[in-house]
């Protein structure tokens, strides 16, 4: 039986004191869900996606920190975590992922099968993510499509039909939905740049390469623009092609509002506004859901 010290461990090692990572996935995967079924999409759909986001994040938690082991003792802010200390074997963390995963999977089993087929890029592309930091200069985009994927695979369990055929998936997900993939991942590009804007100093050093790094001086411009593609494409997909109101256009002045907030938080480039802005994100996420939720609930 696993003592209260382990549990204290592998807790840390995905996050769980640190929800925010979580909720910048499960935002706009309620959103897609919400939308592709015009209200609630129900309960099982609701588990289903909540639970695997959570789920799928602290599996990538697992990953992420195996293979950044190395790179990890070297970054202030994460020389503590329980794999970069030792504390927890890499053998042991791959294992916890891969339950967490695996248990992700079989909630994906309960919905369809062009649901089904849609988890396997999504999980691939989930893995792969760390390791693109080794060789593309703006790594953020593959976690931007890692984050996003929940997205098409919301419209596909809501609109897919029991059919195995891989094609069915293009009848299951309109081109609105890898629209809202597209727009998600400027708003995941805008965060993960502030987040690693924390990290320069250290990244820099070490060879990492990162958006914040790319951009260099004008990572700040870099990030507003990124916020204003989201908002941008949010608007025009919400308001035209879905049909949202007054209750989604007050959703995106208020997100707006918090966008012009971050950007003065991050302007002078100091770690701990970088990083407030970073944890405060899913603010962003919350504030156009709501909007979506009043506007499909009227």
């Amino acid at each position: 039986m696993l003592s209260f010290s382990r549990w204290r461990l592998y807790l840390d090692l995905i996050r769980w004191n640190r929800p925010a990572g979580w909720l910048l996935l499960l935002w706009p995967t309620l959103s897609a869900l919400w939308l592709a079924a015009d209200g609630f999409p129900g309960w099982h759909l609701l588990a289903v996606f909540a639970g695997g986001t959570v789920l799928m994040r602290s599996a990538g938690c697992c990953v992420n920190d195996v293979a950044d082991r190395e790179f990890d003792r070297h970054v202030e802010r994460t020389a503590q975590r329980p794999v970069t200390t030792g504390a927890i074997p890499v053998k042991e963390a791959l294992a916890l992922g891969g339950l967490l995963a695996f248990i992700a999977f079989l909630l994906v089993l309960t919905t369809n099968p062009p649901t089904i087929w849609l988890s396997v890029p999504a999980l691939a592309i989930a893995i792969a993510y760390p390791f693109a930091k080794r060789v593309l200069a703006m790594p953020q985009a593959v976690l931007g499509v890692a984050f996003s994927f929940g997205i098409p695979m919301a419209f596909s369990a809501v609109l897919g039909a029991n059919d195995w055929r891989p094609a069915a998936v293009a009848d299951a997900v309109p081109w609105a939905a890898w629209g809202l993939l597209l727009v998600n991942l400027f708003w995941v590009l805008a965060y993960d740049t502030e987040y690693a804007m924390v990290d320069r100093e250290d990244d820099l050093k070490i060879g990492i390469k990162t958006s914040a790094i790319t951009l260099g001086r004008f990572d700040v411009a870099g990030v507003m623009a990124f916020y204003v593609l989201f908002l941008l494409g949010w608007g025009a997909l919400g308001l035209g092609f879905f049909g949202l109101g007054r209750g989604f256009g007050a959703a995106l002045a208020v997100a707006a509002g918090q966008v012009l907030w971050h950007g003065r938080l991050i302007a002078d480039r100091s770690r701990a506004g970088c990083f407030r802005a970073f944890r405060l994100n899913h603010w962003v996420g919350a504030t156009l859901f709501a909007g979506v939720l009043i506007d499909l609930w009227r």
